[in-house]
């Protein structure tokens, strides 16, 4: 009987990760982390939500901000703990020169994901103010049951607003020539 506690809580957080596991890879992409740190943040994250409540009683109830801090403060403290250790080293540039990744973002995709970011940001500011509150809550990793108690609207109005909101920034993207690719 005992044993069937820990596979109970273990599926659980597995349950988790996997309902939030695009929105902390977004937030790991989003510090322009690889994938094998992404998938690091992604463990981190289960630690710490089990860290959080070792007994599993609340983890089925954790919402998508709960998980969005935990994600981008595992990410942050990646970042942090490579950070220390690039400082401990003593390395010339030429030997750091060849431990980079080679799937690192080149200046120029760089300035071209903080341009794409300006101008999605700047499409989302013309949107009308109730669509964008929620459009901007929705985008940054809030479900639409979070956002509904947040701004203490009804679950049909949040959604209404997300959807249209979405819909009016996709047009506005469009009309700049920017598409995007929808996830299925």
């Amino acid at each position: 009987m005992e044993s069937s506690i820990p596979d109970r809580i273990s599926t659980t957080l597995d349950a988790v990760v996997t309902r939030f596991a695009t929105m902390v890879r977004s937030v790991g992409v989003r510090h322009r982390l690889d994938e094998s740190d992404l998938d690091e943040v992604l463990q981190e994250v289960r630690i710490r939500i089990w860290r959080a409540d070792p007994s599993g009683e609340q983890i089925e109830r954790l919402g998508a901000s709960y998980v969005y801090r935990t994600a981008t403060s595992a990410a942050l403290d990646l970042l942090r703990r490579r950070r220390a250790r690039a400082a401990d080293r003593t390395e010339s540039v030429e030997e750091r020169s060849h431990t980079l990744p080679h799937a690192d973002p080149t200046p120029i995709e760089l300035l071209e994901r903080g341009e794409l970011t300006d101008r999605i940001l700047a499409a989302v500011d013309t949107i009308a103010m109730p669509r964008r509150v929620a459009v901007r809550m929705y985008l940054t990793g809030y479900e639409r049951e979070e956002i509904a108690d947040l701004m203490g609207w009804s679950e049909a109005k949040t959604r209404n607003l997300v959807y249209r909101g979405l819909a009016d920034l996709r047009e506005r993207l469009t009309e700049h020539g920017i598409t995007l690719e929808r996830a299925e």
